[in-house]
């Protein structure tokens, strides 16, 4: 009988995907893994700055992480440890179901989840929820938005949202807010995460200029959230307007 393989996830949407998928497998996870609630398990540090000591103790068969939400020091260290590592890369909505097939699949023998269907259905023929000219802040002091070739754009893409900086030459630019509200955009998109955008922190910078609020974990998570997001995300940008 094959050993159930032990599993440490340095990424808060792979661990919901891991622990909805194959429950039991996880062993540890970041302090920022909040899905599913009520995670009972070994807290490593966060994403940024994991305590490489309590993964290696904890003896995992395999440490799950993100070549853009982990550090390639802390990664490099693991696997010098002798630890296996899987990274993945993730800059778009298909690349994105493919290496989460990887990932539960390939990696850990899991069968296909139908949440993973699901989401590939969600989104398969979407028709966009509207038109929008818009730039999508992630965080404040300083500003910076989506640029370049990120799996948040492309959702929002998919949903009718033109990101003015999505031709950008960095993929997290940093843009003054006067720059922002002199865009020419009709809308602007702020999540809650990974900087906590609210009604009261955020569009008054931009007096005037539509502004939706959007759940985070459906925009840049990628795990079963998925499936719910073209909805959840689409409802937002038309209550926007």
């Amino acid at each position: 009988m094959r050993a159930v393989p032990r599993v440490v996830s340095l990424v808060p949407s792979l661990t919901e995907a891991v622990a909805e998928t194959g429950p039991g497998l996880l062993v540890g996870a970041t302090d920022w893994c909040s899905h599913p609630a009520g995670l009972d398990l070994v807290r490593v540090g966060g994403t940024k700055n994991p305590d490489l000591a309590a993964i290696t103790a904890l003896r995992p068969d395999l440490v799950v992480a993100n070549e853009e939400e982990n550090r390639a020091p802390d990664l490099a260290a693991l696997r010098a440890a002798g630890l296996e590592v899987l990274v993945t890369e993730i800059r778009d909505l298909p690349q994105a179901l493919r290496e989460l097939d990887r990932l539960l699949v390939g990696a850990l023998g899991l069968p296909r989840p139908g949440w993973l269907d699901a989401a590939e259905e969600a989104w398969t023929g979407l028709a966009p929820a509207g038109e929008w000219r818009a730039f999508v802040p992630v965080w404040r002091r300083p500003w910076m938005v989506l640029g370049r070739d990120t799996f948040a754009g492309d959702l929002l893409a998919r949903l009718g949202v033109r990101n003015v900086y999505a031709g950008h030459a960095e993929r997290y630019p940093r843009v003054p807010a006067e720059e922002l509200a002199a865009a020419g955009c009709d809308l602007v998109v702020l999540p809650d995460e990974p900087y906590l955008f609210t009604a009261q922190d955020g569009p008054e910078a931009f007096p005037g200029l539509p502004a939706a609020l959007v759940s985070g974990r459906h925009l840049t998570w990628y795990g079963p959230s998925l499936a719910e997001a073209p909805a959840v995300l689409a409802a937002a940008l038309r209550a926007a307007r």
